[in-house]
């Protein structure tokens, strides 16, 4: 289609790049647009679900090699490396040192830390064929194992300690449902930090430095964060922060209080009570009653069948805690936390009972489990909204039956009563007591406090100053740096694409030159292109002979920040057109001095982001 000009107009842009700038003409010609492999797209690609899955695709900034696994195209690997190097100097500023670690590792490392059972399916392993044996390996999924191995050999002493030692490396996780394009890959590139201490005190502090440094990290990179308390998960450790981006489609769940700022997960959130008075005043107690409930195993069934809503049913779950059976009562519209559960109990292992289990315990099959006359004398732990209940509809450990008119405190006394629950909106804040909001949200980053985890397994020890062994105490975080760049499209973007901050975006500045066949414009394109790189702006021209609308429409698409507009008002007033991606009005600047306005706006914009965080 513009074939025929492409050979001229690349001769008038060399001549002018070699005349001002003849060592960097190399360089500086792969900075437009027809030498940049920049495969745009029309329509949504099929299977994309989400935004930044849609946007990343359409913009050509990733391609999908299979399910989970993605090319980062020129442009997104552009926005992928200033990710990593934000991260890196903001790690660097900490005093953190930066080394490279495998991707892979002996089994036996993970064997050693019962790991292998703990990620289970999530951990992928080979066998490598070493002459007439097999060496059993993982691909690691974090490095805990790995980097303790290297101080457990080289660090002996508290003179050598604090130190905090972080790598920017490929991670391997099976994921079984890999989806939402570059969010749940698996494959992706990670920032993991681990920090090894002699006193709590001193991982306390490194915690908060990182703390900080994530928070400098999210600002620079222009998201939308909160962080939250957490659960450590795998991990393990006492005590953890996740830092979210709010979003529509994020997979996790957080709970937030916007009055006193309290932010949890969804594992982790607490739930604030006004009043632990289960005292029952001008409340009628029925009389218990058994119904048939004829194949209602599930609460919808029974509400269903017994025209009931789902607050009027308690609900029975049996669960074996450390190989042993215990009943969780909650309420029918709740669901059990598991991991305040574990920590209630105080066990190692919790698990929800086979059917075998619950049948031998309850006398009935799953679905009609009740906290009254079970076959078995079970521990029984209630939720505290189940205090609050009259006249509840409860399985009747009998199959196809359940009691209505059960009551606490009368029919049935439980061992203990608890926050066993997930929170949900309108819950109150445990810190204030205002109405917590619950809102879906994307994870970028972790931060751990590990203590003796791994240490104590892998004998990473250290000679005190009493001259006595000690246990080295650690600290672990982490950030997904391939989950830094999906979070800013999915959270800023328009109908005609991508919104990046300067900081992030793929090429700061596009000149666009309206007509390439024009010499003295492109001359102009190539001079504010040559000035620009040399006072360290990134651009990149658009030198395709195609139509002023197109060119705009994969700007916007691709979300450059800055456009520069070579049109005809530069030969007749000597003026060009400046427009910010996320503003509708355009700017009409001298040429004289427009490669000092332009570095002077994106420098500036570089500094505070002031103008992208205004743009709503």
């Amino acid at each position: 289609m513009y074939l025929s000009n492409r050979g001229r107009v690349r001769g008038v842009l060399f001549v002018a790049c070699k005349r001002r700038y003849p060592n960097l003409v190399q360089k500086k010609r792969s900075m437009y647009w027809s030498n940049t492999l920049i495969p745009t797209m029309k329509e949504t690609p099929e299977g994309a679900e989400i935004p930044s899955h849609v946007l990343m695709l359409r913009a050509g900034l990733i391609t999908q090699v299979m399910a989970g696994a993605y090319t980062y195209l020129p442009l997104g690997l552009r926005s992928l490396k200033k990710a990593t190097e934000i991260v890196r100097e903001e790690m660097n500023n900490t005093g953190a040192n930066e080394l490279l670690m495998s991707a892979i590792c002996p089994i036996t490392l993970y064997e050693q830390t019962n790991r292998v059972d703990a990620f289970g399916n999530v951990l992928i392993k080979t066998d490598l064929q070493r002459g007439n044996r097999k060496v059993r390996v993982v691909f690691c999924p974090t490095h805990e194992e790995v980097i303790t191995d290297i101080v457990a050999r080289f660090v002996s002493s508290y003179r050598q300690l604090p130190v905090t030692l972080y790598q920017i490396q490929t991670k391997f996780r099976n994921e079984e449902r890999p989806r939402f394009g570059i969010l749940r890959t698996s494959e992706f590139l990670m920032k993991d930090a681990y920090s090894f201490h002699t006193t709590i005190e001193s991982l306390g502090e490194t915690y908060q430095k990182m703390y900080d440094a994530y928070c400098k990290i999210f600002h620079r990179c222009g998201l939308p964060f909160l962080p939250v308390e957490a659960e450590s998960g795998p991990i393990g450790g006492d005590a953890s922060h996740e830092f979210m981006i709010p979003s529509a489609n994020g997979e996790d769940e957080i709970v937030h209080c916007e009055q006193c700022g309290y932010a949890a997960n969804m594992e982790k959130a607490e739930i604030g009570r006004l009043s632990c008075d289960y005292e029952r005043k001008n409340v009628q107690l029925k009389e218990i009653a058994e119904l048939d409930t004829p194949n209602a195993h599930t609460v919808e069934q029974v509400c269903k069948l017994l025209k009931a809503k789902p607050t009027k049913l308690i609900k029975t779950l049996i669960y074996e805690a450390d190989d042993k059976p215990v009943a969780i009562l909650v309420r029918g519209d709740h669901e059990a936390n598991e991991f305040k559960i574990k920590r209630h109990l105080q066990v190692e292992k919790l698990t929800l009972a086979t059917p075998e289990v619950i049948e031998r315990v309850t006398g009935a099959p799953v679905g009609f489990a009740g906290p009254i006359q079970m076959m078995e004398k079970i521990p029984i732990h209630a939720d505290t909204c189940v205090m609050e209940m009259d006249n509840a509809i409860v399985g009747a450990n009998r199959p196809d039956k359940h009691l209505v008119n059960v009551n606490s405190m009368r029919d049935f006394m439980p061992d203990r009563i608890g926050d066993f629950r997930n929170a949900v909106s309108g819950d109150a804040c445990p810190r204030c007591s205002a109405a917590l909001v619950s809102k879906s949200a994307i994870e970028v980053g972790h931060v751990f406090k590990l203590g003796t985890k791994y240490s104590e397994k892998l004998n990473a020890k250290f000679l005190d100053t009493d001259e006595t062994q000690k246990t080295i105490i650690m600290g672990c975080y982490g950030i997904g740096i391939n989950r830094i760049v999906a979070g800013i499209v999915e959270s800023s973007h328009d109908d005609a694409g991508i919104i990046w901050p300067v900081n992030l975006a793929p090429f700061e500045v596009v000149i666009c030159p309206i007509k390439v066949t024009d010499e003295k414009a492109m001359q102009l394109a190539a001079k504010l292109h040559d000035e620009l790189w040399q006072c360290g702006i990134d651009c990149i021209v658009d030198d395709r002979d195609q139509r002023a609308g197109v060119k705009f429409k994969d700007a916007d698409l691709i979300g450059f920040p800055l456009r520069v507009v070579i049109g005809d008002k530069v030969l007749a007033e000597g003026k060009v057109e400046v427009k910010w991606r996320w503003e509708k009005e355009v700017t009409m600047l001298p040429i004289e001095n427009i490669v000092e306005q332009v570095r002077s706006l994106i420098e500036a914009e570089r500094n505070t982001s002031e103008k992208f965080r205004q743009r709503n």
